[in-house]
């Protein structure tokens, strides 16, 4: 098999060398665009940043010398990327994913994964792929397959939004937000609102690969001490001392984050719903204002109370605006 990889980081690199090691052919899509050189592709992995799909998309499109051949997967985080990807390619051609491996970098930039997770697979289009799920399962990880895309993808973001932001806003990790009582009681109204948005888009969240992401959404709509209680040893764990993505991006003075299609996507849709999401929104808010703007990063440093104040502003402004839809 022909595999065209655009995105040489983490994931790319990762689930590249996978296939490689079963002794598919894997080439690199360079940085470049002028670069890029015609290809015969049976499968395209797309594993950019969301910001950058349009970008990969225009890799694609001078790659494929065959398009209509070619399967196109997308492990990204967040939702809209495979809408993008279908608008240029092709429904039928996309195939949505979700990584649940965690994947970090070894001294030679390549992807390496610790124990555990999976990969999931679901179609956006009418057509079956269910060829995929043999040929990742051959390299030995867990592989399922889901029938709805947007299901596995807004049940990736359950996973992608917690203990993200609010950690990137603060600068603390995950092990320390989870002992901030009145802070870790919003990362429980954010999963609630996600929930939230999924019921109102008729979404039905999925367990993913190692993650039982229904007892998560059902765990935040206990009352708030005891969902602490259930949620803080487990975040906690899972996290523990590793910096979320979004921390990363704001330590590194990134101007572009992919919040707009985390907790961003979470506030868009829940206001065409008329769904509440104060949370997301703020939190979506804050994280852009900051890569955009660095030196506001000392107003919320450390400081959950401005965070909180945030927040209960918001919900006066969308009761406000409930009111007067």
């Amino acid at each position: 098999m022909n595999v065209y990889v655009v995105g040489a980081g983490a994931v790319g690199t990762y689930l590249g060398e996978q296939l490689r090691a079963i002794g598919n052919k894997v080439t690199y899509a360079p940085r470049d665009l002028e670069r890029v050189e015609s290809v015969d592709a049976d499968l395209a992995i797309v594993a950019v940043k969301a910001f950058d799909t349009d970008a990969a998309t225009e890799s694609l499109r001078r790659a494929l010398r065959s398009p209509g051949n070619t399967t196109i997967v997308t492990p990204q985080n967040g939702v809209g990327n495979e809408e993008k990807l279908a608008a240029a390619f092709g429904a039928d051609a996309i195939v949505a994913c979700a990584l649940t491996v965690p994947v970090g970098v070894d001294k030679d930039g390549k992807g390496v994964a610790a124990s555990g997770g999976g990969i999931a697979f679901a179609p956006v289009g009418a057509m079956s792929h269910n060829w995929l799920l043999a040929a990742f399962g051959a390299t030995g990880m867990t592989v399922t397959a889901a029938t709805d895309y947007r299901s596995l993808k807004w049940s990736k973001l359950t996973l992608n939004v917690v203990a993200n932001a609010s950690c990137a806003i603060l600068n603390v990790l995950p092990e320390r937000l989870v002992h901030m009582d009145d802070v870790f009681t919003l990362e429980i109204r954010s999963i609630r609102e996600v929930r939230a948005v999924m019921k109102a888009l008729d979404i039905t969240p999925i367990d993913l690969p190692r993650y039982p992401v229904r007892a998560l959404q059902a765990a935040a709509t206990l009352p708030s001490p005891m969902a602490r209680l259930v949620l803080a040893n487990r975040i906690a764990g899972a996290r523990g001392r590793k910096p979320p993505s979004l921390l990363l991006d704001l330590r590194a003075s990134r101007n572009r984050t992919e919040v707009d299609v985390l907790n961003g996507a979470v506030a868009r849709a829940a206001r065409e719903a008329n769904v509440p999401a104060p949370v997301n929104t703020v939190l979506a808010r804050v994280v852009s204002d900051i890569a955009h703007m660095p030196q506001l990063w000392a107003k919320y440093r450390e400081r959950p109370e401005t965070l909180q104040a945030e927040v209960e502003a918001q919900i006066v402004r969308e009761k406000r605006t409930l009111a007067r839809a």
